[in-house]
């Protein structure tokens, strides 16, 4: 934080010190002029240096060292020098010079209207000065010039204005973009989190609740029916080695550059699911109608999820006996529907959170789900995901 506010008086010191210094070496430049005599001779005798004219250069000094904190102030201080300067009369003319420094910065900060106005403030000051000190003879030779300088001072500082703000608006349009790059690039790594941590929680939660139940009848039966005990074991084995395939899957797509999950999973692996569902001792009554076509990777992905979240909601909440599952592809749709016979409520939060993972699943596919108790008994879940026609 120190350093910080160090670095920003540092910038604003510099600019100052350099203002100052330029102020000084003008001043000292007009006396210098002064004194040897440079410049357009006075149709007077000129006065000589004193402290009159010290103190002007001082004032010269001192409007250049503000020219670009106040910029109008000081290009009026400037001509104030020089109508006095002439009106002295003090020897040496380089002093008109100065002003135009002042109607370049003005121009510089204001834009180029007030540029405008500090020109012609500046040749008309200009001309009036050494209208008195020169006489009307030689006047119409001076004003093309101080117009012309005055204009080109203008144009040059409204020019460089018109560069810094040009500049300005650059940075601060490169300053977005870098902030809504860094906001995008945060906003896509939330979702891919949200999206692994999903496909984490279908993986690991079917299992774990086949697992549970698996394990429950194996107890149970582990006396009396050793042999059915025997079979709940091999299927926990054949839950927990599909488990760690998907888990490994999922886990992988961290190590890759594009993040993309494999596809393991589709509905070509319902047959699987179903009968690792039938063996937790649920029914299974499936009506399959996909007229073998082939879906597109990420709507086979969502559905086998969805389907399989579904399903171990049913297992883990329902207290069901029999599910009943209707996939049906309708280009341009495909038609999910699970429902059971259970009697328990489905307002816990597991199936809570089960039920919004399937709604983002679908949603993120512009596809929709509904999920609530079936009229007749029950609890049912619909989803239609869109189809994009393959080419």
């Amino acid at each position: 934080m120190g350093d910080t506010a160090l670095g920003a008086a540092r910038r604003r010191l510099v600019p100052a010190v350099v203002d100052v210094g330029l102020g000084v070496t003008v001043a000292a430049v007009v006396l210098v002029a002064a004194f040897a005599g440079i410049g357009p001779a006075s149709t007077s005798n000129p006065r000589g240096l004193d402290v009159g004219a010290f103190a002007l250069a001082a004032a010269l000094a001192g409007a250049l060292g503000i020219r670009r904190r106040h910029p109008v102030a000081a290009l009026v201080g400037l001509n104030s020098v020089v109508v006095l300067w002439f009106v002295g009369p003090y020897p040496g003319r380089l002093v008109a010079l100065a002003p135009l420094l002042g109607c370049y910065a003005l121009a510089a900060d204001r834009g180029w209207r007030w540029g405008l106005a500090g020109a012609v403030l500046t040749a008309a000051v200009q001309i009036l000065a050494i209208r008195v000190v020169l006489g009307d003879v030689d006047t119409v030779g001076v004003v093309p010039i101080a117009v012309l300088l005055a204009a080109t001072a203008g144009s040059a500082g409204a020019a460089v204005g018109y560069y810094r703000a040009l500049l300005a608006s650059t940075r601060a349009e490169l300053a977005r973009e870098t902030s809504f790059r860094e906001e995008r690039t945060r906003r896509l790594i939330a979702e891919e989190r949200l999206r692994i941590a999903r496909e984490l929680h279908d993986v690991v939660g079917h299992s774990m609740a086949t697992i549970s139940v698996q394990a429950g009848v194996g107890l149970h039966v582990l006396e009396q029916r050793p042999g059915q005990a025997g079979e709940a074991l091999a299927a926990i084995k054949r839950i927990c080695d599909a488990g760690l395939t998907d888990v490994k899957a999922v886990l992988g797509a961290l190590r890759t550059p594009s993040g993309d999950v494999e596809q393991s999973c589709g509905l070509d692996r319902l047959p699987t699911l179903l009968e690792t569902v039938e063996g937790a001792g649920l029914r299974v009554e499936l009506d399959l109608d996909v007229g073998g076509r082939a879906l597109p990777v990420p709507v086979d992905l969502a559905a086998y999820r969805i389907v399989q979240e579904a399903l171990t909601n049913v297992i883990r909440h329902a207290r069901a006996r029999t599910v009943w599952l209707a996939v049906e592809h309708r280009p341009p749709r495909l038609t999910l529907r699970i429902r059971d016979d259970g009697t328990a409520p489905p307002a816990t939060d597991g199936w809570g959170q089960g039920i919004d993972g399937m709604r983002e699943r679908a949603r993120a596919l512009a596809g929709s789900l509904t999920a609530g108790p079936y009229p007749d008994g029950g609890f049912e879940v619909c989803a239609e995901l869109p189809v994009p026609e393959v080419r």
